[in-house]
This record gives structure tokens, sequence and C-alpha cells, in this order.
């Protein structure tokens, strides 16, 4: 009997949280890049069963287009005259054609997007993708944002809003559905839309669209903030330890989970002998200073550090 295999789409590691995954196509195995933990080992490669060593000969083994993708505002199933000047067979096309065929590649980019609500459909799509690598997310995470603004755009709620404004509380709501959280100040920094307007919209499209989003918690922001921190795994390990006791005694509740996790890797990194400046702290989470001496006064109390 034929058994098939459950997929499931693998977000963070599941030992250390860290959403640094490697895809090792040629051992068939996703690996976390920050403890090393192999989460699968019976990947798929979907790509060309040929290999290029060069974009000329890239082209000429490929025998389809790309595939469809939701990124496109007409998922890529649309045609587009190509910019190299090539008729089918490889031929250059005589330079008194080339004014025509500029021509003919302008009206069908017109075209293509003839509609008011399909331009604005492209430009979103095309802000998602590039606020998303400024960021460095991850491709699930800009096609998560993408369904959501799709969903968003048939619902008007484009209408009467800055495409940029949508764009970045699309790209928050998908960080938190995907388990690849960031907080409204990181995403205010890589946008031109303020914070509180982007928290404006973010609540908007959660209401309208019926969305169903977890709360933050602290522990989703350690494996990152220690490692833009350089900080080892011992610190990760304690820094959980510690948050361990700081959600049994609810001492993280109705507080920003970035600042728990902040002062929490602050006191890991003294007790592991590898202390940070509450600076250099404050400036990866994205918080302040007295937000940190704050949490670190309560949770140094709570876990006997200071009495």
């Amino acid at each position: 009997m034929l058994r098939v295999r459950e997929v499931e789409i693998t977000t963070a590691c599941p030992e250390c949280r860290g959403d640094h995954l490697v895809r090792d196509y040629s051992r068939a195995e996703i690996v976390c890049e920050d403890c090393g933990l192999v989460l699968d080992d019976m990947i798929i490669d979907e790509g060309p069963e040929w290999r290029a060593f060069d974009s000329e000969q890239r082209e000429s083994r490929e025998r389809a287009g790309p595939p469809s993708t939701i990124m496109a505002h007409d998922k890529g199933l649309s045609t587009s005259i190509g910019w190299r000047n090539k008729d089918a067979y490889g031929r250059q096309i005589p330079h008194k054609s080339r004014a025509q065929i500029y021509r003919l590649r302008k009206w069908q980019h017109r075209i293509r997007t003839s509609k008011s609500g399909e331009r604005s459909l492209a430009q979103g799509l095309t802000e998602i993708n590039t606020m998303a690598s400024k960021m460095g997310l991850p491709r699930h995470v800009r096609e998560s944002a993408a369904v959501l603004y799709r969903r968003a755009s048939t619902k008007n709620l484009v209408r009467g809003r800055s495409i940029d404004e949508v764009v970045a509380a699309t790209l928050y709501a998908s960080c938190r559905q995907c388990g690849v959280p960031r907080t409204l100040d990181e995403i205010a920094s890589k946008s031109s839309v303020d914070r509180k307007s982007i928290g404006r919209t973010y609540r908007t499209l959660v209401r309208e669209l019926g969305l169903r989003l977890l709360p933050q918690s602290p522990r989703d922001y350690i494996a990152r903030f220690c490692n833009r921190l350089d900080l080892d795994m011992d610190v990760q390990r304690k820094a959980k330890e510690i948050l361990d006791k700081v959600e049994k005694d609810e001492l993280a509740s109705g507080v920003a989970p970035s600042g728990v996790a902040a002062a929490t890797i602050y006191i890991a990194a003294i007790l592991s002998a590898k202390p940070c400046t509450q600076k250099e702290v404050a400036e990866v989470a994205g918080v302040t200073e007295v937000t940190i001496r704050n949490r670190y006064k309560r949770i140094s109390v709570a876990i006997g550090m200071v009495k």
C-alpha cells in the first residue's frame, strides 16, 4: 500500500525557536543554523533536474517559464515580451525593428495593469517584496503577506489608505502568523509610515479579515536577539530558564514581550559571565534602557537574584 508522507511547513526551530533554517537539498535536510538541529531529512527538491553553471547554460536548458506565484498581481500566468531583443530562435532583432518592439513592450506592460485595482495590487505586492528583503524575511512570510494584501484589496480596505501603510500592516500580521515575530518599531524603521499608523491599520485588518493570531511571547524573540548580540547558546538556555520562572509568576502579562525578552537576556548574560550593556540590548530589542531597568528589577527579585 502506498504511504503518503504528510508535509508540514516548518517556520521555526522547535528547539531554540530560531528562524534561520537552511534547506540542504544535497542531503535532503532542513537544518537550524543556530543550534544545528536537523528538522527534516526527507525534503524534496522541486527544482529542475538539470544543472547550469552560468546564465547562458540556464537560458539554453530552460524548457518552460517560471511557476505561478502569489507574489505577482496576475500570479505569474501572463506572458511578457523579453528585454533581450532576440526572437524565438535566439537571433538578434534588426535595429530598424527595435523601436517597434519597444513600443509593443511598453503597451503590453500597460495592458497588464490597465485597471486601477490591478495597478494598486501590483504596486503593493512589489512593495511587500522590497520591504521584506530589507528586513531579511523568508519567502513563506512574503507569500503570507501577499495573501493578506490580496484579501484586503478585495474587501476595499486599501482604498483611503496609503499602500505603504497596508503593506507594513500585512507584513506585521504575516510575521505573527508564521511565528517569525517582528516588533512594530522594526517594521516602522523599514517603512515610510509611522508606528501608530501601522498599528491602527493592523487592528483594522485583524477585525475586517477575521484574523486569529496568538499573543506574542518573549520566548519568540530570545534566539534572534541573542544572535544579534553575538551571545552563545549558554546565554540562550539561561534566558529561557529565567523566562520559565517569569511566565510562571505571570510577570510578562500586560507588558511588551520584546521588553521582557530584552531584560531576560540582559540578566542571563550577567549570570553567564558574558555581560553586555543595557544600551546594546536596548538597541537590538528596539526598547529604551528605562524599560530594561524596570523589567530587570522585577525579574531579578522573582528569581532571587536580588532581595
